[in-house]
C-alpha cells in the first residue's frame, strides 16, 4: 500500500494483516473450475475475518459503516495474489451493498450477518444483454400482485450466477427511464429463478444469465422504496467503482514487481535485459502508472469516507484511469517477457487476461468519462 496520510492505523493494520495471511493460506488457482474455486475462497475469507469488511459493524462488520478504503485495500492485496480471491472477496460486498446501504432493517438482519460469515454468496444482478451501459433500457419487470411482487425477465454479465445465494435484482415497476427501476432482495431458491446458461470469458470465473419467469417476493423483499433501483445502483457503484481501480492496481502492482525480478536476471546481447535504456523507461513508465493509478483510486475512497455524499466524479476517476493504466501496465509486462509472456501458465499471461474486464464492468471506460465530463460541465 501506499504509505500517504490517506489511511489511519487501522487501514495499515487491516493492509499488512491481510498480506501475512494471503502468504501463508494455501493456493487456491482453478481455472478449470472457477465456480469450486470461488466458494472455496469465500469460505477461506470468512474464517479469515476478512469479509468482515463489507459490512457495516452492527451486522459483523470491521467499522461502523462500510469503509471505502478497506474495501480498496482489500481488493488490492487480493488481485496482487489471485483474480479469483478478489472477485469472491468483492461479489460478498457489491452483493450486499444495496442492503447495507438502503435495506430495510430486516433485510439486514436477514443477510448481513450471513455475508460476513460467508454463508450466504451475493449477487449483483443488474445488467441485461441489451441494458449494459445503459441501465434505463432494463426490461426485467416487476408488477404488484397479492401484496408482493411478480418478477420476469432475463439478466446477463451476471458474477456469481449459478452459485449466489442472494441476488440484488433490478426490475421496472414503473415508467421507462431511469426513474421506474426498483430492487429486490431474491433468494436464489425461489421458484422460477434459475441460471439461464455459463458465459465464458478470458479471465475464468463464475458468470451466467439469470432467468426470472414469475418470481414471487414480499413486499418486504423491496430495497429501499420503489421508483428508487437507479438511485441505488448509482449510490452502490459510487462506493464500489473505486475498489475495482483498487483490484487493477493490484494486478498491475503484480505485473510490475514481476517484470522488476525478470529484467534483472534476463540476460540479452550478453548482459542484463535491465541494462537496456528502453527497458528501463517501460519500467519507469509502469511504475508511474501504477502510482498514478493508486493516487485517484485512495483520493476517492477517502473522499467517501469522509462524509461526501456522492464521489461520482472522483470514482469515476479513479476507475478510469487505474483499469486503463493497469492494462497498461500488464501488455507492458508481456512485452518484456518475450515469448515467455504469451505462454500459458506465466503469472504476466493470466494477469494480462485478468485485467482486460476491468475496463468494462461496472461502467465502461468510455462511460467513465462521460461521467466526468457531466459532472464538470453541470457546474
Amino acid at each position: 500500500m501506499l504509505d500517504l496520510p490517506l489511511f489511519d492505523e487501522e487501514h495499515r493494520a487491516f493492509s499488512a494483516g491481510l498480506k501475512s495471511w494471503l502468504d501463508e493460506v494455501a493456493a487456491a488457482e482453478d481455472e478449470s473450475d472457477a465456480a469450486t474455486t470461488s466458494r472455496a475462497w469465500v469460505r477461506a475469507l470468512a474464517e479469515g475475518g476478512w469479509l468482515r469488511a463489507c459490512v457495516p459493524g452492527v451486522y459483523g462488520g470491521l467499522r461502523a459503516d462500510l469503509d471505502v478504503r478497506t474495501l480498496c485495500l482489500a481488493r488490492e492485496r487480493l488481485a496482487y495474489r489471485s483474480a479469483l480471491a478478489d472477485f469472491a472477496f468483492a461479489m460478498q460486498g457489491l452483493g450486499g451493498g444495496p442492503i447495507a446501504l438502503y435495506g430495510s432493517a430486516e433485510l439486514k438482519r436477514r443477510y448481513l450477518p450471513e455475508i460476513a460469515a460467508g454463508r450466504c454468496i451475493g449477487a449483483f444482478a443488474l445488467s441485461e444483454f441489451e441494458a449494459g451501459s445503459d441501465v434505463g433500457a432494463l426490461t426485467t419487470r416487476a408488477r404488484r400482485e397479492n401484496g408482493g411482487y411478480v418478477i420476469d425477465g432475463e439478466k446477463a454479465w451476471i458474477s456469481n450466477a449459478g452459485i449466489a445465494n442472494l441476488y440484488v435484482v433490478f426490475a421496472r415497476t414503473g415508467e421507462a427511464g431511469p426513474k421506474g427501476l426498483s430492487a429486490f432482495a431474491v433468494d436464489a431458491a425461489a421458484n422460477g429463478c434459475r441460471m439461464e446458461r455459463p458465459i465464458e470469458t478470458i479471465s475464468p470465473h463464475p458468470l451466467g444469465s439469470l432467468r426470472l419467469d414469475g418470481v414471487r417476493v414480499s413486499n418486504e423483499c423491496r430495497i429501499g422504496q420503489e421508483g428508487e433501483g437507479f438511485k441505488i445502483a448509482m449510490a452502490v457503484l459510487d462506493v464500489f467503482r473505486s475498489t475495482v481501480g483498487a483490484a487493477a492496481i493490484g494486478f498491475a502492482r503484480r505485473a510490475l514487481d514481476e517484470s522488476v525480478t525478470h529484467v534483472k536476471t534476463r540476460q540479452l546481447f550478453g548482459k542484463p535485459l535491465a541494462d537496456l535504456q528502453l527497458t528501463q523507461a517501460a519500467i519507469a513508465t509502469m511504475a508511474t502508472d501504477v502510482d498514478a493509478g493508486a493516487l485517484l483510486v485512495y483520493r476517492a475512497a477517502w473522499a467517501k469516507d469522509s462524509g461526501r455524499a456522492r464521489v461520482t466524479r472522483e470514482a469515476a476517476m479513479a476507475k478510469w484511469f487505474a483499469t486503463e493504466a493497469a492494462g497498461r501496465v500488464c501488455d507492458r509486462a508481456v512485452q518484456l517477457f518475450g515469448g515467455r509472456g504469451v505462454t500459458r501458465g506465466e503469472i504476466v499471461e493470466r494477469l494480462y487476461r485478468d485485467v482486460r474486464a476491468l475496463r468494462i464492468y461496472e461502467g465502461a471506460s468510455e462511460i467513465q468519462q462521460l461521467v466526468i465530463a457531466r459532472q464538470l460541465l453541470a457546474t
